[in-house]
C-alpha cells in the first residue's frame, strides 16, 4: 500500500468514526431529512454545490452523505475559540477538511488544485459557490471556481440546497438551537454544451449561472445578482463593523 494509499484509508476511518460518534446525536436533535441521496454516485468523483447558510453547513453535509465528502474551510474554523467554532474545528480536523488561510494570495487557487487532485482520485468534494454565508438568507451570485472545477476534472456537479442551518446558529447566537434541518440534492449537471464557447472565462460564468440557477431552484431563495461578499461590506460599512463571518469558505476564483 502507497503513502497516499495509507492515508486516504486512514481519513476515511477517522470519517466513519465521526459519523458513528456525532450522527446519531445530529439526527435526534436536529431530524435532518435528506432528499436526493440516490442521485450522488455510488463510487468515482463528483462535485458537491451547496448553498452557505450557516457554518454548521460543513457538518451536516458530510455527515449525512453516505460517502466521504471533502470541504475547504477557512483556517479560521480550525481554530476559533467559541463552543461551536471548536465544535467545527474538531469535527473538520477529524474527517480532513481542507483548511485555507484565506490571508495567502494563491489560497483560492491552491485550494481549486487540490480539490482537483481529490476528484481525480476518485473522491467528492463539496464547494460553497457563494464563496461566503449568505448575510441575509438570499442566494448570491456564484463565484466561478466551480466553473473552474467542473471543466478541469469533467466530472458531473450535484447542486445542493440546505435549510434550516441559518436558524441552528444566527449571527451572534453562542449556543446551537435544535431545530428542522433539510437538505436536498440535486440530478448531477454536465457541461458539455458549453464547450463551444469562445473562451474559457466565459465557459466558466455559464457553468456557474447554471449550476446557481439549479441551487435557486431547489431551495427556493430569493435570487441576488452580486456576489455575497460585496453585500457583507455594503451591510459593514452601513453598521459600522467587520463583515459578519470574514471572507468565508474558499473557492472564489
Amino acid at each position: 500500500m502507497t503513502a497516499a494509499q495509507e492515508y486516504r484509508l486512514e481519513a476515511r476511518l477517522q470519517y466513519q468514526m465521526s459519523r458513528v460518534v456525532a450522527g446519531p446525536v445530529l439526527r435526534l436533535l436536529w431530524r435532518p431529512e435528506v432528499i436526493g441521496s440516490e442521485n450522488i454516485p455510488a463510487s468515482g468523483g463528483a462535485i458537491l454545490a451547496s448553498n452557505h447558510l450557516s457554518i454548521v453547513d460543513s457538518i451536516f453535509l458530510p455527515l449525512m452523505v453516505d460517502r466521504p465528502v471533502t470541504f475547504a474551510a477557512k483556517s479560521e474554523y480550525f481554530t476559533g475559540t467559541r463552543m461551536i467554532d471548536r465544535v467545527a474545528g474538531t469535527y473538520l480536523r477529524a474527517t480532513k477538511q481542507l483548511s485555507v488561510n484565506r490571508a495567502e494570495a494563491r489560497a483560492g487557487q491552491d485550494m481549486l488544485e487540490a480539490a482537483l487532485r481529490l476528484l481525480q482520485s476518485g473522491e467528492l468534494f463539496g464547494i460553497y459557490p457563494e464563496g461566503t454565508r449568505s448575510p441575509d438568507g438570499r442566494l448570491y451570485r456564484g463565484r466561478v471556481g466551480i466553473g473552474w472545477l467542473a471543466l478541469n476534472s469533467g466530472l458531473p456537479v450535484l447542486p445542493v440546497a440546505m435549510s434550516g442551518t441559518d436558524r441552528v446558529l444566527p449571527p451572534g447566537q453562542k449556543i446551537p438551537r435544535v431545530t428542522k434541518i433539510g437538505i436536498t440534492i440535486g440530478k448531477p449537471l454536465t457541461f458539455e454544451k458549453y464547450q463551444d464557447l469562445p473562451s474559457a472565462s466565459r465557459q466558466r460564468r455559464a457553468i456557474t449561472d447554471e449550476v446557481m440557477q439549479s441551487i435557486q431552484v431547489l431551495s427556493g431563495q430569493e435570487y441576488v445578482p452580486m456576489y455575497a461578499s460585496v453585500r457583507k461590506e455594503e451591510l459593514a460599512a452601513t453598521n459600522g463593523a467587520r463583515p459578519a463571518g470574514g471572507a468565508g469558505h474558499a473557492g472564489e476564483s
